[in-house]
């Protein structure tokens, strides 16, 4: 009983539990314990004493902070955040928004300690009297101590406790106040609180809140903008300008109450008042926006926002390296050039429309360090099927937020050539290319694991059946002749074609293992555009493969920034590569590209167009840039096939690799190279490329009398009928674009791969 008295006597405490209570005490209850405490004087040390309070070090983890990305230029491009702040030092922060905040939260904050006994007692009079809450009754201190433990908070149970309505934790607050003014002088107590408090509108901190509410930084505030603000931070859920009218006009009451207390303690005059109180609120409503999909450059966020996920440099799990996007302050600077981006972007805009099921998906590399310079796509990224918009990373693998990706089609039939090349093929070398091939036995091909997987039932067509011919290394990758490819790969053994698709690179867009199958030289794995330029870079950096590269530096929220390099290795021969080059330059001048043309530098590249036009892609590259483009529909490509098909505007009665993917190549490229200088392909090596070894093509017999004209097209050697079929809807195709008759014929899948099957790719 005698300890309850002594407690019932403690002036301090009777003040705690007014002030808890609130407006639901009685004025009557507030007269009785007032007077003791004005009566015996009693100062912050004698209440601190009186309690025996001691100091408590309160443990203040780092703000949440938004993390930018930043363009190769230093421009922003996108940012993540849980809590939209930015941090400011106190001199960032306009001299009158720190008086205004004082006046009306705490003016005594200089003169006294962790608790002001004798404002709080003022604001409990002034709250009861008034009948609601007109003044705050804990220190800027103190209020930064509930900040920090609501903060720190990670469940609903612990952010409850931390502003629970009970003696035990406001004595707690205070404990941790004492130790806090110990700890800070009193302009870093009201930076701490300037950059913690929430304003409302989803501004967490002044700098973020004059942007959100007055778009200009906290340095800029005037008067008016300043009281709004510190009017803004004792109950921003009511006074949210974002809600509705009512808040608006709550918060500009408070905001006029603000001005009236400034003029009261002398701070403005009382004319300075009036004419601040008859202004509007000036409400900007400035919108901030988050993640990536409110980036202009959404897929390339989100390559970027999946390199920090995927890596253990940034946390033990992908929760803790979500957390460092979202609240870390990370300054990530990426490799994004505008101009590419752009010049991809129109490109694509010119052939396929945003509103096309079918989506065009384009990256640009950089040969010899991997850089990711553009990452574009026809669909809008977002949620929205009303609106036909893509809803993951199309232009990257499942890795960066992708997708399963799209068949490569015959851009995979370099690898054969380069495998080819480096096993000591020459450029005269070839076979004899029927419009048929069937494995001879199912020992005819080997995976890796020296398993047989050929498959004597099923039947390799070109474009159209029709007469044999002689291809060579050359004139079989110009007119991109599918039995050549698959004898090809036959004689170079499938496993050491398989080994060089993945040391330039090349991996499933799902993940999972390349499909290791008689037709992988066909492209019957699905891949995506920045996986399948890095590998054609390879080519253009003779020999080098460069892991794609998308971030350059990140600095973490005290400026300690780390530098990512290019992390690249010598995979090929530079006289390999450069062989690959001479031929492939000859796409554009002798092949699958002729009716396109070339860019008017040196260039290589190879169409591949599916079985059954279910996907068309062209990958190419100079020695400055590599770049790949894809087209297929998401929705599924055996049900979707890209025949008699409206794009862009467009009819198409077939999609080949050059009616759509070539032309966006070719206009990219051309625009992101405005301005760089045209680099050379190195020479080709004739001594050990040119000519034949054991496989050149047989002599032609001696002309005989009245044997009319060589056909022109025997230049080439296109002789399976290639002639036959439509390109572009434009006529006949002098190259092997045609439809054909049995394309994709045969035994059908040799093994399931998703919504398609490993089928006879072309071009």
């Amino acid at each position: 009983m005698q300890a309850q008295r002594k407690d019932r006597s403690n002036p301090v405490l009777n003040v705690l539990r007014l002030v808890i209570a609130g407006a639901a005490a009685g004025v009557l209850a507030a007269a009785v314990a007032l007077p003791a405490i004005g009566g015996a004087g009693m100062s912050t040390k004698t209440a601190v004493e009186g309690l025996n309070l001691k100091p408590e070090n309160l443990d203040e983890p780092p703000l949440p902070e938004r993390t930018e990305l930043y363009d190769a230029d230093g421009k922003q491009i996108a940012q993540f955040y849980f809590e939209n702040r930015q941090v400011v030092r106190l001199d960032q922060v306009a001299p009158i928004m720190q008086t205004a905040l004082i006046a009306i939260e705490d003016f005594r904050f200089y003169q006294h300690g962790p608790i002001d006994v004798e404002g709080t007692a003022r604001a409990l009079v002034k709250n009861l009297t008034s009948g609601g809450v007109m003044q705050g009754g804990s220190s800027i201190t103190q209020q930064y101590v509930k900040q920090v433990l609501v903060n720190a908070a990670e469940t609903p149970e612990e952010q409850a406790a931390a502003i629970a309505p009970t003696v035990s934790r406001k004595l707690s607050e205070l404990r941790y106040a004492m130790a806090i003014e110990k700890k800070y002088t009193k302009n870093q107590i009201l930076e701490k609180y300037l950059n913690i408090a929430y304003f409302g509108a989803g501004a967490h901190g002044v700098q973020a809140a004059a942007k959100r509410f007055f778009d200009k930084p906290a340095s800029k505030l005037n008067l008016v903008e300043a009281a709004t603000l510190a009017g803004a931070v004792q109950n921003p859920a009511r006074t949210d300008p974002n809600v509705g009218a009512d808040a608006r006009k709550r918060l500009l009451e408070r905001r006029n109450l603000v001005l009236d207390r400034m003029a009261e303690i002398g701070k403005i005059t009382v004319q300075e008042a009036a004419t601040a109180k008859a202004k509007k609120l000036g409400w900007k409503d400035v919108k901030v926006p988050g993640g990536c999909e409110a980036s202009k450059y959404p897929y390339f966020c989100l390559y970027v926002q999946y390199e920090i996920l995927n890596n253990e440099d940034f946390g033990k799990n992908q929760e803790e390296r979500r957390k460092l996007l979202q609240r870390g302050g990370l300054r990530i600077k990426t490799t994004l050039d505008r101009d590419m981006q752009a010049a991809a972007e129109q490109a694509i805009k010119k052939y396929v429309s945003s509103k096309d099921k079918p989506v065009a998906s384009q990256a640009m590399v950089v040969p010899g360090t991997g850089e990711i310079k553009a990452m574009a796509a026809s669909r809008k990224f977002g949620r929205s099927k009303k609106k036909n918009e893509m809803s993951y990373n199309i232009v990257a693998d499942g890795a960066h937020g992708g997708g399963r990706g799209f068949q490569q089609g015959s851009t995979a039939k370099v690898y054969t050539l380069a495998a080819a090349l480096e096993e000591g093929l020459k450029y005269g070398d070839g076979f004899p290319s029927p419009s048929g091939y069937q494995a001879g036995s199912y020992s005819s091909f080997k995976n890796c694991k020296g398993q047989n997987v050929g498959d004597p039932s099923h039947t390799v067509r070109n474009s159209s059946e029709g007469g044999g011919g002689f291809k060579t290394l050359e004139s079989g990758t110009w007119g991109s002749v599918n039995t050549f490819f698959v004898k090809l790969q036959q004689k170079v053994g499938l496993c050491d074609v398989v080994k060089m698709a993945k040391k330039l690179g090349v991996k499933r867009a799902d993940g999972q293992k390349l499909q290791e199958v008689e037709t992988f030289t066909l492209g019957v794995n699905e891949v995506d555009p920045v996986t399948i330029a890095s590998s054609y870079a390879v080519f253009a950096s003779r020999g080098q493969y460069c892991r794609p590269l998308a971030i350059t530096e990140i600095k973490d929220r005290d400026g300690k920034a780390k530098q990512y390099k290019p992390k690249c290795s010598q995979v090929l021969e530079e006289e390999v590569a450069d062989a690959v080059n001479g031929i492939l330059s000859g796409v554009f001048t002798k092949g699958t590209m002729q009716d396109v043309g070339g860019i008017g530098r040196d260039a290589a590249g190879k169409t591949g167009t599916t079985d059954d036009y279910m996907s068309a892609w062209f990958s190419g590259y100079t020695p400055n840039l590599a770049s790949a483009v894809s087209l297929g529909d998401p929705r599924g490509t055996s049900a979707h096939k890209l025949i008699g098909i409206t794009i862009g505007g467009r009819y198409y009665p077939y999609v080949y690799g050059s009616s759509i993917s070539g032309r966006i190549w070719k206009d990219s490229m051309i625009k992101a190279l405005k301005g760089v200088e045209a680099a050379d392909f190195a020479s080709v090596d004739r001594s050990r490329f040119g000519g034949c070894t054991d496989n050149c093509a047989p002599k032609p017999p001696k002309k005989k009398d009245g044997d009319g004209p060589r056909d022109p097209f025997d230049i080439f050697d296109f002789g399976n009928g290639d002639r036959d079929g439509p390109r572009d809807g434009r006529g006949p195709d002098r190259f092997d674009d045609g439809p054909g008759r049995g394309r994709g014929g045969g035994a059908g899948p040799v093994a399931p791969l998703g919504d398609t099957a490993p089928i006879t790719p072309v071009r």
